[in-house]
């Protein structure tokens, strides 16, 4: 009589593919995690904040500055999210943010009003990313030079525009805005902007196609190439929508201070880079979240903001700032590796 074989050793310890949990399931708990360890360092800020400078900084005035100056770099950093994702990178957007803004607060702009004013910044911010796009999607060019050459140029064209002098706004529908009788429920109008330009591109990242695409690109292009996905107009499309959220950002800050400066958006690309590695975004691409990057840039913002109120240096701030962008990439590198 026979005895029935018994499987090896090996094939009968591993688990059943059928009982084996998903893998979007640890994906979704690594996110989870991350998003909450974002959500206390923020909570924590703001402790620090409460004991350090209680009267101050819990004062409905401030938080209210602090959410209305991280809405403009915060516009940055949406756009910026989609271009880490897919793999790249774009050094110009504090520049395409001073170039629009001065822009579009030159006498002969302001001669056209509101729309012309909201008009011309959103269309030179698409301009700006239309050629970052076609300079690295159909010129070949290596993201970090062809955006780098941007930087310069955009600043260069800024400060001959203004010729190193203020634009100061004269158009009262851009003032009027500015003002807390324009707040809606004690919200100012940029915290609103900033909080639709977030849904947006949560759903679009999330829950589109264009999504889908920018995270396959950011993963590895030739596979998504040969998934039948274009690659270079994807990447066009993605530096167009940097542009344009460089162009919101630019009516932001007109708003919010009331004139056009070549100084404006001075290391924002940094600010915006570093909101979105902080937030869990890969820098290597593949994978990206605006609800981290979100987060990331309140943190900063509130760190600014905490430094400000203490009177302590700028140069201390930024040392802090570096230590967080450093800590981040070191926890993305273990996070990798251990996937």
């Amino acid at each position: 009589m026979t005895q029935p074989v018994s499987p090896p050793r090996d094939s009968a310890d591993k688990v059943p593919s059928a009982v084996r949990p998903p893998v979007w399931r640890g994906m979704l708990f690594r996110a989870d995690v991350r998003t909450l360890s974002l959500l206390g360092v923020l909570a924590a800020l703001v402790v620090i904040g409460g004991i350090t400078k209680p009267d101050q900084f819990l004062d409905a005035r401030n938080l209210q500055l602090v959410l209305t100056q991280a809405s403009v770099i915060g516009v940055v950093t949406v756009g910026m999210t989609f271009v880490i994702t897919s793999g790249g990178i774009d050094l110009s957007v504090g520049a395409i943010v001073a170039l629009a803004s001065v822009w579009a607060t030159t006498v002969a702009t302001q001669e056209y009003g509101f729309a012309g004013i909201l008009f011309t910044a959103v269309l030179v911010g698409v301009g700006c990313g239309l050629v970052n796009g076609v300079l690295i999607a159909y010129g070949g060019m290596v993201p970090f030079i062809a955006t780098l050459a941007m930087l310069a140029s955009a600043r260069g064209l800024a400060l001959q525009i203004t010729d190193g002098s203020t634009q100061i706004v004269t158009v009262d529908g851009i003032l009027d805005l500015g003002e807390r009788d324009a707040y809606v429920l004690g919200i100012p109008p940029l915290v609103l902007v900033f909080a639709v330009v977030t849904i947006i591109g949560w759903l679009v990242l999330n829950r589109t196609t264009f999504g889908r695409r920018t995270v396959a690109v950011g993963g590895n292009a030739e596979a998504a190439r040969l998934a039948g996905i274009d690659v270079r107009r994807q990447r066009l499309y993605l530096y167009l929508l940097s542009g344009l959220c460089c162009g919101i950002a630019a009516f932001l800050l007109i708003i919010l201070s009331g004139s056009g400066q070549n100084t404006n958006g001075n290391l924002y690309e940094l600010d915006a880079i570093a909101a979105a590695i902080i937030g869990g975004t890969l820098l290597s691409g593949g994978r990206g979240t605006i609800v981290g990057s979100v987060l990331g840039v309140l943190i900063f913002t509130t760190i600014t903001n905490i430094f400000a109120l203490n009177n302590l240096q700028s140069d201390v701030q930024q040392i802090a700032k570096g230590a967080i962008i450093v800590a981040a990439v070191l926890v993305q590198r273990r996070t990798a590796s251990t996937t």
